[in-house]
Order: C-alpha cells, then structure tokens, then sequence
C-alpha cells in the first residue's frame, strides 16, 4: 500500500517512520522540512497509485481546512482523506459533507502516543464509513502496538467519532495528570515526613492500582529534574479539555473532575505551583510540548 502524508512536524515525521517500517510506501510534503519527499502539493497526488489515500497531519482549524481545500481540487471520486490531528468532531461533520459533494471519502482518526509512538505505537480512535475504513486497516495496523487490534484501535463509529473520542480521552488524560500532580504536591509537602519524592512515586509504578503509563513518565521526569527545579509551573491547554467539558454542558454529562483539572491548568498561569510543574512536566514527556524554563 501506498499513501501520502501531509506534516511531517513532531507526529508526522515518527509516524512515516512507523509506516515504513510495517510496509506502508509513504511519501510525504511538508513545505517547512528539509526532509520532504517532494516538492508541492501536485506532486505529492502524481506520485500516488490509484486509488488515492492523503493522511493529513497539520494544526487542526484553518490549517487543515486549508489543505483539505487545496487536496479536493486534485483528488478523484472514491479517493480517501484522512484527517489524524486535534479536529474538533463538528468540523468533521462540515468537511465530509463537502467531500461527499466531489465523491471524496473522509476519515478523521484521533491519534494518541505522543513522541514514544514512532517506537511504542500509536492508539488510534476512527470514525468514518466501513468501507474506507476497511481500506485503510493496513495503515492503521502499521500504526498502532504490537498485540491484539482492540487494544489500540477501535472503529469508534460514523464519521466524527474518532476525533470525539479522542476528545474525551484527552479530557481524562486531564483528570489523570492533575490527580498524579496533586499527589506529588501532597508528598511534597511534607519535608519533615517523605525523605523522598521521587523514590515514592517511583515505587508506585509496580504493583499498584495508580500504576499507569502517565505515572511511569512522571517517575521520569522527576529522574531528570527531581522537584522540577528547571522548569515552571505553567501549563497550556490544548483545546480538547474545552471541547470536552463544553461537550459535558451540552449532553448534561456531570464531569466535575475534567472541569476541575481545566480551571486548573488556568490557576497555573497565575501562579507557579508544584502541582503545575508536576503537569508541564508530564506533558512535556508524553508529547514533547514546550515548558517555560524556570527563569522565564
């Protein structure tokens, strides 16, 4: 099988990588890389077989809508576009629609493992129609962990569903974070008591009911900068707590502990607490997202 891949950033680039290595011909555009397997847009369909299958891997909003115009205009009836960023799932809704128009099936894939994918492997999450779907199950099976399919990818349902439920997985990465980052303030706290931290939380790793990947890159970073004294406590947020809780509102879904951990990342902006530090920290290490050094 062979594929075209648009963003070849911090994602795009390890899951090419990925591609490859489980035999998926990838070739990829990024116009801002110097490792672009080509030069424009127009090549990139040129050197695609029939039937033609674009993973799009750019910013979600204007971005993508930006590039799923300019791919309508060179794509034929019965081709596939596959939308793998952050989208918000009614943008979804808008964009299939106008595909649909031209013949063009749309596929939106919500994507989570951050840069240990490349290695690891990605979960994937998937709305769209059975058909398309099912051609490009090599894809996804190039993409997600070794082991049993159900266990990191699903078929979540019609289109939007995939990036809806990567939505509200990202709304429990959330309260997951800020438990673990509360906890790690709590022990902190006590001086006189836990000699140390990261010795704790390291110990929590093995055998407990809190273990958990997240917890596993928390012991991490506190190796790499115990009490996180290199860092601030600053934490952005990016969008899909929001969608979530504002979701939660409009379902009346009570989500009090999301809610919770997305004021408090804004509390985080205002002041430099452990517990933020503790989340910069673990996003930094799951996703490699920026952190403010401490002396900014």
């Amino acid at each position: 099988m062979h594929i075209g891949l648009i963003g070849l950033g911090r994602m795009g680039s390890n899951m090419r990588r990925r591609m490859r290595g489980g035999g998926i011909d990838v070739t990829g555009y990024d116009p801002a890389v110097t490792d672009s397997d080509v030069e424009n847009l127009p090549d990139l369909i040129a050197a695609l077989p029939e039937r033609k299958i674009v993973w799009v891997m750019v910013p979600a909003g204007a971005v993508t809508d930006s590039v799923i115009d300019d791919l309508a205009g060179l794509l034929n009836t019965g081709d596939i576009i596959i939308d793998g960023g952050n989208t918000h799932f009614q943008d979804d809704l808008r964009r299939a629609e106008t595909l649909s128009q031209r013949g063009i099936h749309y596929v939106d894939v919500g994507v989570s493992g951050g840069v240990w994918g490349d290695d690891l492997g990605y979960g994937l999450m998937v709305g769209g129609d059975e058909e398309p779907v099912a051609a490009c199950l090599p894809i996804f099976d190039a993409l997600r962990p070794e082991g049993p399919r159900e266990e990191g990818y699903v078929h979540a349902g019609a289109i939007g569903a995939g990036h809806y439920a990567k939505m509200v997985h990202n709304g429990v990465e959330y309260g997951l974070m800020q438990a673990y980052a509360e906890g790690y303030e709590l022990l902190a706290s006590r001086t006189d008591l836990i000699s140390d931290v990261p010795a704790v939380i390291g110990a929590w790793q093995r055998g407990t009911v809190v273990r958990s990947w997240l917890l596993e890159l928390l012991a991490r970073a506190l190796k790499e900068d115990p009490g996180f004294e290199e860092i601030r406590g600053y934490a952005e947020d990016s969008g899909e707590g929001r969608w979530t809780v504002q979701e939660a509102i409009d379902q009346a879904v009570p989500t009090p502990v999301i809610s919770a951990s997305l004021y408090a990342r804004f509390v985080s902006r205002q002041e430099d607490s452990p517990a933020m530090k503790a989340i910069a920290a673990l996003r930094n290490q799951f996703g490699g997202h920026a952190v403010k050094p401490a002396d900014e």
